[in-house]
């Protein structure tokens, strides 16, 4: 008998299904609805089409590799973040939904920067796909933005993505040890660090632990290793008026805020994510107001 759209999702549905994944019907539309390259409405209008040899191969390849607890949009290879399709690879992580609640924090000072200034110079620190700082690029025109990554795959994967959305004039990517080869000065520093403390990696869902790059969850002993790091050295990259916004694990607002008021930061915001976790903090130099007022003093 040949395979149908229909007789396929209800395969992978059985198959998750008898593995006790959560949900399988939707992972049965997103997985084979993406790699037939068809919308929600087509896989439903369409659940009689006989599906070729080749596409069903790949799907049922594409179903033992879920049901090894790979990521769904890890075996599709592609994830949408912020009205932007991104390109993933084995050392970027998942661009997630909750990560756009830091978009939507920096995007209010992007534009306040460019009505002042007519320009917005954006450092954005572990760029990975490009996530945070493409999805800022792509909503104020004037907008300009150097990801950092160690890793050379994640930054040739956010240098295509840049590429695949018409950002590449305004967007560069440099390899470096967080600031190691970074120069010149940023209105908008942002950041999704590590944060994962080392001793609970193992203890991770095995989508994360077995596929997520180790060198973007690991945060070290108390997951604040690279809030330090950023914190030390940020105010000698940052403009006087500029301001940091920053991912963080939902029990780090408080320790997070006290590192980096330790360094001569005031915070000015704190952001929720969609589950009511505390997600996002934005900072600015504590002398940040005394810095504006000698400026328009001596004007």
């Amino acid at each position: 008998m040949a395979d149908t759209i229909d007789s396929l999702l209800a395969e992978m549905r059985t198959a998750l299904r008898q593995a006790d994944f959560e949900d399988p019907a939707q992972e049965a539309r997103i997985l084979v609805g993406g790699l037939l390259g068809l919308t929600p409405t087509k896989l439903m209008s369409r659940g009689g089409d006989v599906v070729a040899a080749d596409k069903v191969a790949l799907i049922r390849a594409g179903i033992a590799r879920r049901l090894a607890r790979e990521p769904l949009h890890r075996i599709l290879g592609a994830r949408d973040f912020y009205g932007l399709t991104l390109s993933l690879s084995p050392e970027t992580l998942e661009p997630r939904p909750d990560t756009e609640t830091l978009v939507e924090a920096m995007l209010p000072h992007v534009r306040a920067t460019v009505a002042r200034v007519g320009q917005c110079r954006i450092l954005d620190l572990g760029t990975g796909t490009g996530a945070i700082c493409l999805a800022l690029l792509s909503a104020v025109a004037e907008a300009k933005g150097v990801g950092v990554d160690l890793s050379k795959d994640a930054l040739s994967t956010a240098s295509a993505n840049a590429q695949a959305h018409g950002l590449s004039d305004r967007f560069r990517a440099v390899q470096s040890d967080w600031f190691e080869k970074i120069d010149g000065r940023y209105h908008i520093i942002v950041s999704n660090p590590p944060y994962i403390r080392s001793e609970i990696i193992d203890a991770l869902d095995p989508e994360v632990r077995l596929f997520d790059p180790l060198l973007a969850l690991d945060g070290g002993a108390e997951g604040l290793d690279a809030y330090r790091i950023i914190a030390a050295r940020a105010a000698v990259f940052l403009e006087d008026e500029g301001v940091i916004g920053l991912e963080i694990g939902f029990d780090q607002k408080d320790s997070v805020t006290q590192i980096f008021r330790d360094e001569g930061f005031e915070r000015t915001a704190f952001l929720r994510d969609l589950g009511g976790n505390d997600r996002v903090l934005v900072f600015r130099r504590a002398d940040a107001g005394a810095a504006r007022a000698m400026r328009t003093a001596a004007c």
